[in-house]
Parts: C-alpha cells; sequence; structure tokens
C-alpha cells in the first residue's frame, strides 16, 4: 500500500521561478530547429493570465514545462499577461499575436477565464494547436481541453481534516470539530472541490461542521486572511482549506497570525514554497497537479495519441490529483488519520465511492449541503 500510496501522490513538481518576474516576456523558447535528432523538440507558448508566484496554479503548470525542457522535450515561452482588470481586456490580443506569429506547435493556456478568448482565437487559426487547463466550456478541434478530478481531490482532504479536527492531542487543535473552506470564487469548479470535501469531511464525522466563504477574486489574499480571521475568531475553526489561488495564501497567514488554526495548500505543494513560519502550519495540500498533466498530455503526443478536439478527465489513476504525504503529514498526522486517507484513495482508485461532481449539476445539491453543514 505505501508503493501505491507513492505511486498514486508522488509530490507535485518544485516549482521554479523565472529571473525576472516583472518582464511581461519570459523568453525560454530558441529559435533553432524543432527536432534534436529524430526526437520532436515542441515550441511552446505557456500564456498566463496573471502571473507566476501565485505558489500554487500558474507555478505548478510552469514547474511542469521547466521539467519537459530539462528533459530536452520542448522549448517555450511564458508570457505573464497579468490579471486585473485592465491586464484582462489584453489576454485576446496576446492570444491572437502568439497565434498569428506560428511559431509554436502549442499554445497553452488556462482556468476558467480564458474559454471564451480562446474559443475566438481558436477558430480564427484552425491549423494552430492549443491546450487549455482546468476548463470544460468549449469542445474545438483544435483544442485539447484537461480537467481534473477535484471532487475527489476534495473528498479526500476532506477525509483528512474531517479525521485531524478530532485529533486534540495534536497541538492547535481545539475540542470543536470545525473546519474552514475559503474559496476562490462561488463556481462551478470550485464547488467541486467543496462538493467533495464536505462529503469527505463527513464520512471521517458525520458531526463534522464547515464554515464556507468566498473570497470573490483569485488575487486577494488581504480579503481571504480576514474571512479566514473570522473563522478562526468567531467558529473556532482549526483547519481551513484555502482553494483561491493566490488569495488562498491570506487564509494561511491568519492561521499563523492567530496562532489557533492549521493550513491546507491546493494544487502545488505549498509547503515548499511558503516562509519557515507559514510552512510550520500546512498540514499538507490537495494537488491538482497541472505541470504533471502537462507532461502527461506530451508523453501521449509523443505516442501518437492526439487529445484535441476532446474533453480530457484526469484522476488520482493518472496522476491528475493527490495529496502531500510527507514532511508535516507524516510527521503530525496520527497514524489512525492516515489509515483513513489510505483507504479513502484505495476506495476512490477501485471506484468503490464514487463522488458526485458540481460540474452541471442543476439540482443545488451543493448549496444545500454547505448549508446543511454550517456551524
Amino acid at each position: 500500500m505505501k508503493k501505491l500510496l507513492s505511486m498514486l501522490l508522488a509530490s507535485a513538481l518544485a516549482v521554479s521561478m523565472l529571473a525576472g518576474c516583472g518582464s511581461k516576456a519570459n523568453t525560454d523558447a530558441n529559435k533553432g530547429d524543432a527536432a534534436e535528432g529524430d526526437k520532436k523538440v515542441y515550441k511552446v507558448c505557456n500564456l498566463v493570465n496573471g502571473t507566476l508566484g501565485d505558489k500554487s496554479f500558474f507555478d505548478s503548470a510552469q514547474a511542469g514545462l521547466e521539467k519537459l525542457k530539462a528533459d530536452g522535450r520542448i522549448d517555450f515561452k511564458t508570457i505573464e499577461m497579468g490579471g486585473t482588470t485592465e491586464d484582462q481586456a489584453k489576454w485576446q490580443g496576446y492570444l491572437e499575436e502568439v497565434s498569428a506569429s506560428g511559431e509554436y506547435d502549442l499554445i497553452i493556456c488556462g482556468t476558467y477565464q480564458m474559454p471564451d478568448y480562446l474559443k475566438n482565437v481558436a477558430e480564427q487559426f484552425p491549423d494552430q494547436k492549443y491546450l487549455i487547463y482546468d476548463d470544460t466550456t468549449y469542445t474545438l478541434p483544435n483544442v485539447a481541453n484537461l480537467s481534473y478530478a477535484q471532487n475527489d481531490l476534495g473528498y479526500l482532504v476532506g477525509v483528512y481534516a474531517g479525521a485531524m479536527t478530532t485529533e486534540t492531542s495534536v497541538e492547535g487543535i481545539n475540542e470543536d470539530a470545525v473546519i474552514g473552506f475559503v474559496g476562490g470564487v462561488d463556481s462551478p469548479v470550485i464547488n467541486d472541490f467543496l462538493y467533495g470535501f464536505i462529503l469527505g469531511a463527513q464520512n471521517s464525522n458525520p458531526d463534522i461542521k464547515i464554515d464556507t466563504r468566498y473570497v470573490n477574486s483569485y488575487v486577494d489574499p488581504a480579503k481571504a486572511k480576514e474571512l479566514a480571521e473570522s473563522m478562526i475568531n468567531d467558529k473556532k475553526c482549526d483547519i481551513i482549506w484555502g482553494v483561491a489561488g493566490n488569495s488562498g495564501n491570506g487564509a494561511a497567514e491568519a492561521a499563523l497570525e492567530t496562532g489557533k488554526a492549521y493550513f491546507i495548500g491546493v494544487d502545488s505543494d505549498q509547503e515548499l514554497t511558503f516562509s519557515p513560519e507559514m510552512a510550520a502550519i500546512t498540514l499538507t495540500s490537495g494537488l491538482k497537479n497541472i505541470g504533471n498533466s502537462l507532461v502527461w498530455f506530451f508523453d501521449e503526443w509523443d505516442k501518437g495519441v492526439e487529445h484535441f478536439g476532446q474533453q480530457t478527465l484526469l484522476g488520482m489513476k493518472e496522476g491528475g490529483i493527490g495529496v502531500v504525504t510527507d514532511k508535516n503529514y507524516d510527521s503530525k498526522t496520527p497514524a489512525a488519520v492516515k489509515e483513513k486517507v489510505t483507504a479513502a484513495i484505495d476506495a476512490i482508485s477501485k471506484g468503490e465511492v464514487v463522488v458526485p461532481t458540481a460540474i452541471g449539476n442543476e439540482t443545488n445539491e451543493v448549496q444545500q449541503l454547505r448549508e446543511s453543514v454550517k456551524p
């Protein structure tokens, strides 16, 4: 089982920060031959609708591309388009410019904010190949859509948090079985995490209470910090999962500064990227392995398997999701809690547990469930 756990939940790729992040374009691409001997070396452009340094989503994708480059499989350029309202007005222009250049075998972008921009440009340039991660809005013949079983991921994190909050022998865990969820936006993708999180927590403790709040932004850590402080001080949350991109880091700050709660990261292994003080209160991270999924995509492409024109869902078996099981998790988590998480991994992998999804759910089940567990 330990071997299986290691295989399924490999740690997120180490985040590689680009020098000179103040520059809009980081020119890693070389204008050379597209092939190295008989081996195809793909030319790739990665468009970030924000900036690197989020210690989460965009950094995970960047780390995957850095690994592919280090392995001699791609040359790439990352363009940080910015995440403000003013920046957003320029996103389609960036897409059109790199598409019109004809330089790239693949143009990559991601998140729920990009599909409309990508659709417009992909239809203008039908011979250009694109990949969008974490979105299923459109199916286009020249676009590969990668999405992730974040409902299953939420379930694993929920099992863990729901069990940990009852372990009062762990320093910092209080007597109240209350945990928190700070989401970026009240949207289907974020609520897919939440759906699994609630159900997993209830599996560990049917009487669990969960305080859910939304920042309504992925780039507002100050607001997330304010929300988390209220959750900790007013509702006695002792574990908070931040699923809010860069905003989520504010919840980690609240946990640290109050001294009364732990944090769980998302997308990347945030314990590796935080300051030592913040890392010390980060129990684990739920991994939506964007970087791993990009490596998987090129593995498939090299084998002649193309996923353009398809919606591809990556789960635990494909390495698309997982949780961090070393460092703080290993040292701070009681054996009984580890056993529950291992059992949940096994049950999901075997199909014995099927976690419902919030994607396309028109019955408001998530909202009803969310209300039913309010502290």
